[in-house]
């Protein structure tokens, strides 16, 4: 396993308030990581400097064998290098089809003329296939993306993303607003895309990241507190202090 993506020594400021503290922060391919920490850590941030929609005040963010820096690239040239993002509210279109939507996913990231020669490819067809099994949406493929449930929806986006075959994907509380059921599921179909892919989970339910069963990185006020095991930093003390004591 290679590491993937390489941020150190990377600080940002909004008004004086420090976001991001001099953190330091690695990932290899494939890998699950999971980000946890308490409201204001810099979670948000930390995943916004990735995807460039942030820009740090000093650091370094390195991606891939050639040690690209992502620091001077803009959103969309950081997804078309293989950085996906998925929010905490699923944003699928709502008047297509489940197929459709992935239809759209699958032509989104390339030129014109790839959209008209994938309009009705066979291949094209295939992925979707292949796609919807990945995300146990096959059944729904003909159905209104509005008339999904919420961890449907959920699912979609997340298909929609590995669609797009990035490298690296971050996901924002997934389990949130979520049946039990659908949490599992959801946590199948993540550690399931960790074999092939580095995969950033950021998410507050305890549960949930222990059936990730991965690594975790515990931010507080925009630093790394601690890493390792669940187990492992559930048990230091300023973890509990910060974090779960409240």
């Amino acid at each position: 396993m290679s590491t993937l993506l390489e941020m150190s020594g990377v600080s940002v400021s909004f008004d004086g308030f420090k976001a991001i503290n001099n953190l330091s922060f690695q990932i290899a391919e494939p890998e699950m990581r999971a980000i946890i920490g308490p409201n204001g850590a810099g979670k948000t941030t930390f995943m916004d400097i990735i995807t460039g929609k942030t820009k740090p005040d000093e650091g370094r963010v390195i991606f891939g064998e050639k040690s690209v820096s992502l620091l001077g690239m803009s959103e969309s040239k950081i997804a078309k290098v293989g950085v996906g993002r998925k929010f905490q509210k699923p944003t699928v279109f709502e008047a297509q089809t489940v197929r459709e939507n992935f239809a759209l996913a699958l032509k989104n990231p390339r030129g014109p003329f790839e959209v008209l020669r994938h309009r009705k490819s066979k291949r094209g067809a295939e992925r979707i296939e292949a796609m919807a099994e990945q995300v146990g949406l096959t059944e729904e493929l003909p159905r209104l993306a509005g008339e999904l449930s919420h961890g449907q929806k959920q699912w979609l986006e997340i298909g929609m993303l590995l669609a797009q075959s990035p490298r690296l994907l971050l996901v924002d509380e997934p389990a949130a607003g979520m049946t039990p059921a659908e949490r599992e599921k959801t946590t199948d179909i993540l550690v399931n895309a960790a074999k092939t892919h580095a995969v950033v989970v950021v998410e507050h339910d305890m549960e949930f990241v222990r059936r990730l069963n991965c690594k975790v990185t515990v931010l507080n006020e925009g630093s790394v507190l601690a890493e390792g095991s669940l187990d492992h930093v559930t048990q230091n003390p300023d973890v509990i202090d910060v974090y779960l004591g409240r």
